[in-house]
């Protein structure tokens, strides 16, 4: 399918940010927009990876939207496997974007990128997190109950913290659909780090969290180490299904 690919540029409350939209260049059959997906991208920022990602979900017939989250920092940030394995102390320049966000910060650039784009118009959304988008994914569910109808996190961080507002505090209130995969040789956030979270969505019939045998952190990349097929494609096939059913 042809695509249309744009960078949009917008003001929020620390400067620009560029948003990547990726959706198909022809409006559906019977008319109207195609259904919107937020992708809250990775530690290594927006990369190779992600346009191959994103375009490879518009070409199911989705607008999908990732704003740029580092953009505090420069603007659209992302460190490809060749230049870390080139240039080490990227890794640590990486650490340092990470540990720069917030909730308060990603949530509203989240709504500064639906405004920008006009996702703000649609009743429904999905979203999609990978490593620490998942708390971006989990933060925005429960923040937009009634317009977030389903939500997927790939190898996800920072799930359950010691703080009062951690995740796993309000995890039970969570109404809508939300997958989660996760890889038993996760190295960088392991299952146990995240069990407090499991267990309290393990209740829950609207949450499945799918465990891969082997599957390391970022397996999600083709391009990356990591990369794990039966988890990358296991994670794609049940995204897909769940956005289809909630969003069309």
């Amino acid at each position: 399918m042809e695509l249309l690919e744009e960078i949009i540029e917008t003001t929020t409350n620390d400067g620009e940010m560029a948003i990547l939209v990726k959706q198909p260049a022809v409006p559906p059959v019977g008319g109207g927009a195609w259904p919107t997906v937020v992708i809250f991208h990775d530690g290594p920022g927006i990369r190779n990876a992600t346009h191959t990602f994103m375009a490879k979900l518009a070409d199911e017939g989705f607008c999908v939207i990732c704003p740029d989250l580092y953009h505090r920092q420069g603007r659209l940030l992302g460190i490809n496997p060749e230049d870390r394995a080139a240039d080490p102390s990227l890794g640590e320049k990486m650490r340092t974007w990470l540990m720069s966000l917030h909730d308060d910060g990603i949530q509203h650039d989240f709504d500064c990128a639906l405004s920008a784009t006009g996702a703000d118009k649609a009743d429904r959304l999905a979203v999609l997190g990978f490593c620490l988008g998942a708390r971006a994914v989990f933060r925005s569910m429960m923040r937009m109950p009634d317009r977030i109808v389903a939500g997927a996190t790939w190898h996800p961080s920072f799930l359950v913290d010691a703080e009062p507002d951690s995740p796993h505090q309000t995890a039970a209130n969570l109404a809508q659909p939300l997958y989660i995969g996760i890889g038993t040789a996760d190295q960088v956030q392991s299952i146990a780090m995240h069990q407090r979270f499991f267990d309290v969505v393990e209740p829950l019939a609207n949450v499945e969290v799918e465990i891969f045998d082997g599957a390391d952190h970022g397996f999600t990349w083709p391009d990356h180490p990591t990369y794990n097929d039966a988890a990358a494609q296991g994670c794609w096939d049940k995204t897909l299904a769940l956005f289809n059913a909630t969003l069309r």
